[in-house]
């Protein structure tokens, strides 16, 4: 574990104009995509973070051939049209989800044995309902405890019906669409109950549709027909995820900040985490070329259903001792699942920084008080890390214990905070 890392408060209202890496789920997801396409795919503006590159690493264990140049923010991926070269292969998906349940479908693709793990955390984390879809749909593969790792015995896939539960993880659909053109019939795919998280599906279907694939959805059912992906130059996207700490520290600084590339027309369910803070009192302006937000002199209480974008929560969690009433969050028990049991490390976190909090299964309810000096811990989780270094802006004395835990998806997150930081807004 590194050094803790003591947050430095914003000398008043920060203005800054943010350029944030590329988005995490859709750099993945051009990957995988690339990976299964004929030829030479180009992913421009691409993330180079661990998860990033445990997905470069995962499909190279595949046999596949991904280049990178982390200078360029740029991967050339050769596809093989569906093809799994490799006849064996053992690969660590880490604590990245995307790469644990994305690479288990793609696995079952191939010809020979595949063997997913990842770290502690990870053999924690649910997979038995993918593992249970991909079976009906002819893949031969077991997970015994639920959970990584798997053992895939590779015999590509028949394709059929099967039927995923949605209220666990949106991944296990995603895995199951990103592969099923390639199965060797139709493949229709019914959720069982809502889907949490429900942007990431669409993100992959219209990422599908840009590579070719045709998927049609009709309610809970969704339909894919056999084909082939084909290779392309993909531009990835701001994450917009990452601008949320951002547009978070001029809410409660009463700054401006400004992120040029992301749009309303964004793939990412994430950027409605800026009509929150339109709730709260903050100001928006979008443009083709990007979004700004001004925050007010005092944020505004609210309460709202996160489970389109979950991973807003801890963002939201870390601001709310700055509003001037409640802050509920509600419907995003799911996220107890993730790279830490979310819910609850926020509620401890949120008590250590002197916070009145009540935690429920699916959420919290924040009752602001004074912020005290406290050493946040993380859990190895790099969100956590992220949103409560938000809050040191504004409040003193705040230091994250295992700051490069953010690695896994923002690794120079602290140096961009602090140069914000350090751009104080002209009176």
């Amino acid at each position: 574990m590194t050094p803790a890392l003591a947050i430095t408060p914003a000398a008043g209202p920060i203005s800054a104009t943010v350029r944030v890496p590329g988005s995490k789920s859709i750099t993945n997801r051009a990957l995988l995509l690339g990976a299964l396409a004929r030829g030479r795919t180009v992913i421009e503006g691409a993330l180079f973070s661990e998860d990033t590159l445990l997905m470069a690493a995962g499909l190279r264990a595949l046999g596949l051939d991904v280049e990178a140049d982390p200078k360029e923010e740029r991967f050339i991926v050769l596809g093989e049209g569906g093809r799994i070269p490799a006849a064996d292969a053992a690969i660590d998906a880490g604590n990245a989800g995307t790469v644990a349940r994305f690479l288990t479908a793609a696995a079952t693709l191939g010809d020979g044995r595949y063997l997913i793990d990842g770290s502690a955390r990870m053999r924690e984390r649910p997979i038995g309902d993918l593992i249970a879809a991909l079976r009906s749909l002819g893949a031969d593969l077991d997970a015994p405890t639920g959970a990584p790792p798997v053992l895939i015995r590779g015999r590509g896939l028949a394709g059929g019906q099967a039927t995923v539960r949605g209220a666990v993880s949106s991944q296990f659909l995603s895995a199951l669409l990103l592969v099923a053109p390639l199965a060797r019939r139709p493949v229709e795919l019914t959720i069982e109950g809502d889907v949490v998280a429900a942007p990431y599906v669409a993100m992959t279907t219209e990422m599908m549709r840009t590579f070719g694939a045709e998927v049609e959805r009709a309610g809970n059912l969704f339909r894919v027909a056999p084909g082939r992906y084909e290779a392309r130059r993909y531009e990835v996207e701001p994450d917009a995820s990452s601008a949320s700490y951002f547009f978070a520290a001029a809410a409660i600084t009463g700054g401006r900040v400004a992120v040029p590339g992301l749009t309303r027309a964004s793939l990412q369910g994430d950027v409605e985490f800026i009509d929150v803070l339109v709730r709260m009192e903050c100001e928006a302006s979008w443009s083709e070329a990007g979004v700004s937000v001004s925050g007010p002199a005092t944020v505004r209480g609210v309460d709202v259903d996160l489970n389109r974008i979950s991973d807003m929560t801890m963002t939201l969690a870390a601001i709310a001792p700055f509003a001037d009433g409640v802050v509920r969050i509600r419907n995003v028990a799911h996220i107890r699942r993730q790279e830490s049991d979310r819910l609850a490390a926020l509620a401890t976190e949120l008590r250590r920084l002197g916070q009145e909090v009540v935690e429920h299964a699916d959420g919290l309810e924040i009752h602001p008080r004074p912020v005290r000096p406290a050493l946040v811990q993380t859990y190895g989780d790099h969100r956590i890390a992220m949103a409560f270094a938000v809050t040191g802006l504004r409040a003193g004395e705040v230091t994250i214990a295992d700051p490069e835990c953010v690695a896994k998806t923002f690794p120079d997150f602290f140096t961009r905070l602090e140069r914000a930081a350090a751009s104080p807004a002209r009176g």
